[in-house]
Formats: C-alpha cells, structure tokens, sequence
C-alpha cells in the first residue's frame, strides 16, 4: 500500500543547503520532511499538503495549540513565514528485518521529484511561501525545533 509520508516540526528558523549554498530558508514556521512511496498520487500530495496547511500546531494568545500555520500569516502579515520542504526518501525505510534498512517501497527517483514538486506547487496554492532542498542531492538542514513540536503524517 502506497503512503506519502511527512515529518512536520514546528520550527523558529530553517534552512537547507547543496555544497555550501542556502537553497530554502524561513525565518519560521514549519519543516516538512516528504517522502514519497511508489503507487502514491497527487491526491496523496493534496491531502498531506491542506493538511499541513491547517494544521493547529502553533499557539494562540491563550498558549493553546490552536492556530494553523497558514493563520499565524494572516495574523502577523510577516512574509518571512512559511514551510521548508525537504526531500526524504528513508522515510520509506523498512528496518524490521536485519540491520540494513530496505528502500524498496520509496517510489522512483523521476515519479517522487513529480510529486515533490507538486505537493510544493500544492502547499503554494494553500497561500504559503515554500522554500525547497534539492532533489536528490545530500543536504545540510539547519533548525531551531520550537516546542518542540513534531508530528507525523501520512496519506492513509
């Protein structure tokens, strides 16, 4: 069975760079590790993508978890806010049996690119800024964890 799977932290700052360069940064907001399986499917990236978006993970003026990330922009009007994406496919790792964790269910390099930058596209279209790693290159990601706060999706 095909599960898209995403790591989200609510985070104060994020960046990711590729040999030395920042290619994605935040001031704040959310870090999102994607992993993409085979037989996954844009209606997979859809869901992960407005569930991200509205997400109450971020306090209100009661210091409850009750604002959505996509709140906390339309409260602040601050553009430095938003959602860093990041390639993972060992996400999809199956580590139950010996020592060497087996990657076959992690979906193609060339369909989980098609999705990564769709559920971008998606997460884009929620009126989020997103900010990206490279796809299948080895990434240096750099962030303050705030809470913290992680959760685990995915698309089943």
């Amino acid at each position: 069975m095909a599960v898209m799977k995403a790591v989200v932290q609510r985070v104060l700052d994020a960046s990711v760079s590729v040999d030395g360069s920042v290619t994605g940064k935040i001031k704040s907001g959310l870090l999102v590790y994607l992993g993409v399986a085979n037989g996954d499917s844009e209606k997979d990236a859809d869901w992960l993508a407005e569930k991200i978006a509205n997400l109450r993970i971020f306090e209100d003026a009661n210091g409850k978890m009750n604002l959505s990330v996509k709140e906390i922009i339309q409260n602040k009007a601050n553009s430095n806010i938003g959602v860093l994406v990041v390639s993972q496919f060992t996400l999809l790792a199956d580590a139950r049996k010996g020592r060497r964790p087996y990657y076959g269910d992690a979906a193609e390099p060339e369909r989980a690119k098609q999705l990564y930058e769709y559920f971008m596209d998606t997460v884009r279209g929620e009126g989020l800024i997103c900010e990206s790693g490279v796809f299948q290159a080895h990434m240096k990601v750099t962030y303050t964890n705030d809470g913290p706060v992680t959760i685990l999706l995915d698309s089943k």
